[in-house]
């Protein structure tokens, strides 16, 4: 995909929208609000696309009813252009092409009988079943200060004004950064994870509804409503269903499953013995098992990871079965199996 910021801004009505209006009629259609949507056109014939190189940093592609259109060249095209897509992002016109790279899945992984379980948080990033801790921070203080600063601003602003749209700019552009920062790290993450894993478990987590408000309605109003907020923005913030995308693409190129688990029961078991209680976890890092015949110690995440992998198509110890589709107990020597995506 080659992104860059072209010169020429595309027309408002192209022919998705036009042909929306003649089919259903233009006061049946359901149009975008401009406060949630960046508007984006796609060029789906490739025959109508032509992209020619100037030089080391520039080059120029002919769009349909946009004509010839100059971009910054940021990266080889690296196969055949099958589709155009010209979007705007924090105030500035990208345009990004398909391409057929010609790769082709592997049957096999090149590393077989190699697994991996990943636990995600909000502490850490991701930690693996192999110990390893991922994690990074996507907002540097400045920019959180500045941020803060344009939240201000807006409120004091009037709807619809010049102002208005310069602030909602400026604080788009920040939002851009953090957000370009997030897919870097989760894309290099998950390249390493599946370089060396034939199989990669993940928590089936729907992330949707873990992060939705606590607030209620006004006859039954929430509890714990500012606390479930902070944890809200901590789970968007490390970007767990990007994880899940990231490793997806990535392991079309080396052939690895992705495995998707049930999560409960993942913190509180022991992976050593299987014992399963509250009390488990001491503390968000610290782990020490009950069980008076065990006494496993380890540290709160990689456990969770070791109990991940543990169900992503291995036996289960003792009860409270982690694979998906199985039974709310389970006895010692059975297979939970997972969901492949």
């Amino acid at each position: 995909m080659v992104e860059g910021r072209a010169v020429a801004h595309p027309p408002a009505d192209l022919e998705g929208s036009g042909r929306a209006c003649r089919d259903h009629g233009t006061f049946k259609v359901r149009w975008r609000s401009k406060a949630r949507w960046s508007p984006s056109f796609r060029f789906p014939d490739a025959k109508q696309v032509t992209v020619e190189r100037l030089g080391r940093k520039w080059g120029r592609v002919k769009l349909p009813k946009l004509g010839w259109v100059r971009f910054w060249w940021s990266r080889p095209l690296g196969g055949e252009i099958r589709s155009a897509t010209v979007s705007w992002k924090s105030g500035r016109w990208f345009v990004s092409f398909l391409v057929d790279d010609g790769a082709v899945t592997p049957e096999r992984h090149a590393m077989p009988g190699t697994a991996v379980g990943v636990d995600r948080g909000v502490a850490a990033a991701a930690v693996t079943s192999d110990g390893e801790f991922f994690d990074r921070e996507f907002i540097t203080p400045g920019e959180t200060t500045r941020y803060r600063r344009l939240q201000q601003r807006l409120a004091r602003t009037k709807k619809g004004s010049t102002n208005r749209h310069k602030v909602i700019t400026a604080m788009g552009r920040i939002v851009a950064r953090v957000t370009d920062r997030r897919g870097d790290f989760w894309a290099k993450t998950a390249a390493h994870l599946v370089q060396k894993n034939a199989l990669v478990v993940l928590e089936d987590l729907r992330v949707k509804n873990m992060s939705a408000s606590a607030s209620g309605t006004v006859a039954e109003p929430g509890r714990r409503v500012r606390q479930k907020a902070g944890l809200n923005r901590a789970i968007l913030d490390k970007g767990w269903h990007r994880l899940e995308l990231a490793l997806t693409s990535a392991a079309r190129y080396t052939g690895t499953t992705l495995v998707k688990v049930n999560p409960a029961y993942t913190s509180q078991r022991c992976y050593a013995c299987g014992f399963v209680t509250e009390g488990n976890r001491e503390s968000q890092s610290v782990f020490v098992c009950k069980n008076p015949g065990c006494g496993n110690v380890d540290h709160a995440d990689v456990n969770a990871a070791k109990n991940i992998r543990h169900a992503g198509g291995q036996p289960v110890s003792a009860c409270g079965d982690l694979g998906t589709g199985q039974s709310a107990k389970q006895e010692p020597g059975s297979r939970a199996t997972g969901q492949a995506t």
